[in-house]
Order: C-alpha cells, then structure tokens, then sequence
C-alpha cells in the first residue's frame, strides 16, 4: 500500500496540490483521475519521486519515503516499476537490452538470470520471440506490451502507469487494461495508473481518485461512479453524450 498525507505542492506562487490525502491499495488498481490542469501528472511524479512535495508525507507501507537517504532510495526503487505515457524505449536497443536494462542497473544477475527473466517477462506479455527486434520493427500496442514488461522486470512491489493506453486503438486498449489488472492481481502489486481514458475508469477502477484543480474531490470504484451524485465526477465522466444516456438508463433501472 501507499498512502499520501497532506501533499501540497506550488510552483512559484501557483499552488497546484491543495493538501491531497489518499490511500493507493495493494494488490488492486488505483486510477487518479481528472482534467487537464488537476494535478495528477504533478502527483504521479511526486509518488515516484521526480519531484519533491511542498509539503506532505509519502509511505510506502511503513517507510516514509521523504527520509531516506541515497543508498534507502536506492532500494526502494528496486521494488518500483514505471511504464511511461509513450513507453521510453531507447530506439538503439533490441528489445531483449530494453527490458534487461533495469536488471543491468540494478542487480548483479548472471547473464543467463538475466535472460530468463526478461523471457519470462516477454512471455507474460504475449511477446515470445521478439528479442532482436527493435522498437521501430514493432506496433505501438506492442511497443506498449514491451514497456510492461520492463517494469515488471525486477518483481516490483510497485507499479506506476502514466496513460497507458495513450495513442491505442480501443481493442489494443482493452488488451492492455486487462495484461496491467492479471499483473497486478497476480503478483499482489500496489499499481497506480494516471488516465483520463473513460473506459479503464469503468473496466479497471478498482480504486479511484479525482483530483479538480489541485484538491481531491472523490473517491470510489467502478461500481460507484454510475450512481454518484458528485457534480465534478458527473461533469468529467458524462461529458460525452452516450456516457450520459447510459448513466440516465442506469439510474432508471435502479428505481431511482
């Protein structure tokens, strides 16, 4: 589990957290939600660490992430996993080197631990055979599946996702959506995803945060978001106009 308390964060004089509380629960998938401007990417990178809070503490289970020295943090991040927005391989590396990178960063593997694991990790993504390929050879869907498997690399207990399905066609978002939640499921990770795509928000959102204009204004699960009667969830989840029919269809089958 991570839990935040308090988080503020300004730039200048612009405040862009507003004293965030919220707990990211383990072995389930956490979505951080909101509009342009609401502070979720500032967050996301605040939970990661490429930025500093203002003010706020971070725990990851019962550390405190703002007190630990270089070599803690050191180890910290051998338990987290990131897949970026547009999933930041290096173009000169095969995808066997791409994922073995954080293996070759952090840990003194054999070469031959290393290749099983990234093996493994391509299999788990449905990507067997594809070690020499290199990113340009490669769908963005795929490019996608090969992001995940690096940041599964090192057995995370963490994992963060920055609109993962970014750029996919809806079927390849799906297909994505579902590999994140068996992932998560399986290996019990505490995952947290930045997303504004409506459709993890109501298939994946086993935990959901709404951040509107640096303060946290909801929270709930896929199952709640149809009946509540939040006005800024209502304005961000039902601005197209189907989502608006179906909540009207919803809310009439429950009498209500």
């Amino acid at each position: 589990m991570i839990r935040i308390e308090s988080i503020r964060k300004s730039f200048d004089e612009v405040e862009v957290l507003k004293g965030v509380s919220a707990s990211f629960e383990q072995g389930k998938t956490n979505l951080i939600i909101g509009k342009s401007g609401a502070g979720k990417t500032v967050m996301l990178k605040i939970l990661v660490g490429l930025l500093r809070p203002t003010a706020g503490d971070i725990w990851y289970d019962q550390t405190n992430f703002g007190q630990l020295d270089k070599r803690q943090l050191r180890e910290l991040r051998m338990d987290v996993g990131m897949l970026f927005q547009g999933s930041a391989l290096f173009d000169s590396m095969t995808v066997e080197e791409n994922v073995r990178f954080p293996l070759d960063m952090f840990t003194n593997k054999t070469a031959k631990e290393k290749l099983d694991r990234v093996n493994y990790c391509l299999e788990r993504v449905n990507l067997e055979g594809v070690n020499r390929k290199y990113p340009s050879e490669t769908s963005g869907g795929m490019q996608k599946r090969i992001g995940i498997a690096r940041s599964i690399v090192l057995e995370p207990k963490y994992l963060f996702c920055d609109e993962p399905n970014s750029g996919l066609d809806p079927t390849t978002a799906l297909l994505i959506d579902e590999l994140i939640v068996d992932i998560t499921r399986e290996n019990n990770i505490t995952t947290v995803i930045n997303t504004h795509d409506m459709n993890s928000v109501m298939e994946i959102g086993d935990n959901i945060i709404l951040l509107h204009l640096g303060e946290l204004t909801w929270t709930g699960n896929k199952d709640e978001v149809l009946e509540s009667d939040n006005q800024v969830l209502q304005d961000f989840i039902f601005a197209s106009p189907f989502l608006q029919r179906l909540r009207r269809a919803a809310l009439s089958s429950s009498g209500e």
